[in-house]
């Protein structure tokens, strides 16, 4: 018999279009690695080697810390390098952004423990710091709502129990901005708005009948709330001074135009303003009395000649513009706008400045090693004791300390640093500073198995904690005696209980540096529950049993019992096998076909129920 040949398929010839779409798919691979996937790649900024799981972000881009006897969390932050020349300070900083679960204001010891943490209750807190008023310590901040780069609302004030002591609102129909409020040795306060205005923006390349944020700043005094000073920014800069693209904004008042985006103000020691315009890249002088500028530099209207070179003037995208002393200006360089512009690291600078002779030359300088790039926020703060220079990356999330040459002497991440450029945790800003914090709460204590965990948020002066008994006599007037004395450690102790105290009703009392008390918890039930540990104490009241005794020797309880029940089936087995009953028989299946059944003539008859049935012989 003879098959078909199988139909082999035909060989098939690319001809020219195949090899040319080929051709075309290649380079286009070629060009897409070259001109979007390197860069791009390039302005993330990934390292492969070297960095911690936390920096790697194995732990997530915000890691947390949870605690037992205060509800809110704090970042877990990750100290990177660590000098004993760094300020011993406490930090202040708002985390928020996307990958930020519970943003709010915070305060940080020097090594990262938590110290006072806001419950939420706003939308959004910016610009948290502290501030000299009258004498006083204050903590301020701003709240309110986010307006894409700027925001709307007021400034609380703080003391040292963190009660609101001040409300801050801009005058007149303004709100106020999020993005600076400066608290003067007179008892004023200034600050930005941001103030939405129909303006022709053909100068621009915009609509005639356009919209603009134009920025606004205003000194008020803070006791009265009456207005002092204020000053409108396009009455004296043109809006062709913007580096900011105009990028079919300003034809709604939903989307104006932002020109000047101001995000700074500072005072000299004759009273004139020095504000800080990220969106023209410059830093200007304006006169306290006639709102005239006496002064620009950098951006399109410098008036400074550079003699470093240019490094000194082509700041750009900055924040944070202070007096130093008569001659000298601190800022936060950016040097980027977005994700999308040349990967160049952002920097703090020093900048010596002639205002008669117009002269200006960079210092100092203070870059991260690692090459960090913040592409918005930030900010720089040179610190008095030690003489070093603090820099916090604003949307990178790090803060670093550098000596006063540049060395860089402690850097704290609070977000994973592989994952800086995503932006997805940030800080408008951080500052260090002195703080003393008496808040009119009580300490939190909560028992658990091995012991209590107790806090205190915001104080600031506990040194010790004194854990207290009842003495056993009156329950209605309680006295207490000492059991035990432990040093606090970080922003929750753990104190351990051994068993052996003999009471069922306990306190912890706070201690400062002397011994005084600064705070009682509330009464806590010692109670130990019934069970295994409870019998042992109750019995036994002389014997410590720690819980891994008491697992273990549960444990050996119950293999006791496995034994015992396996000794017994055993020899339930051996009692049946000896009983004398005959073991069930084996069927085996067999085909109808093999079979041979012999039957005699009741195979015809018919059988009533009950009646048994003839044997059947079945032969194979």
């Amino acid at each position: 018999m003879q098959f078909p040949r199988p139909a082999w398929p035909k060989k098939r010839h690319f001809g020219k279009g195949a090899i040319a779409s080929s051709l075309f798919v290649f380079v286009t691979l070629i060009l897409a690695l070259r001109f979007l996937i390197v860069p791009n790649l390039q302005r993330l900024h990934l390292r492969v080697f070297g960095l911690s799981s936390f920096d790697y972000g194995f732990r997530g881009l915000y890691p947390t810390r949870k605690y037992y006897s205060f509800e809110q969390k704090s970042p877990d932050v990750e100290v990177a390098k660590w000098d004993s020349r760094c300020s011993q300070d406490y930090t202040f900083l708002a985390p928020h952004g996307s990958g930020v679960k519970d943003p709010g204001a915070m305060i940080l010891d020097a090594q990262g423990n938590l110290v006072w943490r806001m419950k939420p209750q706003y939308e959004k807190i910016q610009d948290f710091r502290v501030q000299q008023y009258q004498g006083e310590q204050y903590l301020t901040y701003w709240h309110g709502k986010s307006m894409g780069g700027h925001g709307r609302g007021a400034w609380t004030m703080l003391d040292a129990s963190y009660t609101p002591r001040f409300e801050i609102s801009a005058v007149g129909t303004f709100e106020g901005d999020m993005h600076d409020f400066q608290i003067t040795e007179n008892g004023t306060a200034f600050f930005i708005v941001y103030d939405i205005q129909p303006t022709d923006l053909r100068e621009i390349d915009g609509p005639e009948y356009g919209y603009m944020s134009d920025c606004v700043f205003q000194e008020i005094n803070i006791a009265t709330g009456d207005l002092i000073f204020e000053w409108r920014m396009s009455e004296h800069v043109p809006l062709n001074a913007s580096y900011e693209e105009l990028k079919n904004r300003g034809w709604s008042s939903d989307d104006a135009f932002d020109a000047f985006h101001m995000n700074s103000i500072h005072k000299d020691s004759t009273g004139n303003y020095l504000i800080s315009a990220r969106h023209t890249h410059s830093i200007m002088s304006i006169d306290s009395q006639t709102g005239e500028i006496l002064w620009t530099l950098g951006g399109k209207m410098n008036e400074f000649v550079d003699t470093s070179e240019g490094r000194a003037t082509n700041f750009g995208w900055q924040h944070d513009a202070r007096w130093q002393d008569a001659d000298t200006i601190s800022l936060f360089n950016n040097r980027a706008e977005n994700f999308m512009d040349d990967p160049i690291q952002s920097r703090g600078m020093m900048l010596s400045i002639d205002v008669p002779n117009r002269f200006v030359a960079v210092r100092a300088e203070y870059s991260h090693p690692d090459g960090i790039r913040s592409t918005s926020q930030g900010n720089m703060q040179v610190l008095s004791e030690p003489d070093n220079v603090l820099v916090a990356w604003g949307s990178s999330a790090a803060f670093t300390e550098f000596s006063a040459d540049g060395e860089m002497l402690c850097d704290t991440h609070f977000g994973a640093s592989n994952w800086f450029q995503l932006g997805k945790v940030v800080s408008y800003r951080i500052a260090k500073g002195s703080w003393i914090g008496k808040p009119d709460t009580s300490p939190e204590a909560v028992i658990v198995s091995k012991g209590l965990f107790v806090s205190w948020n915001g104080a600031t002066e506990v040194h010790s904690w004194r854990v207290e008994t009842w003495d056993g006599e009156d329950m209605k007037n309680m006295s207490f005696l000492t059991a035990d004395v432990v040093r606090k450690e970080g922003f929750e102790t753990f104190i351990a209980i051994p068993y052996s105290v003999p009471n069922v009703y306990l306190r912890v009392v706070a201690l400062d540096k002397d011994n005084v008390v600064l705070g009682t918890s509330a009464v806590l039930d010692h109670q130990v529950r019934w069970g295994m540990q409870k019998l042992l104490h109750h019995y036994l009241p002389s014997i410590s049993v720690s819980a891994g005794v008491v697992i273990s020797a549960i444990m050996v309880v119950c293999c006791i019992l496995l034994g015992i029940r396996w000794a017994w089936k055993t020899c339930q087995g051996r009692g049946s096998k000896e009983s004398g009953y005959a073991p069930v028989p084996e069927f085996k299946e067999v085909d109808v076909e093999d079979v041979d059944i012999e039957t005699s003539s009741w195979s015809q008859a018919s059988f009533s129920s009950g009646d048994q049935l003839p044997m059947v012989q079945v032969t194979t």
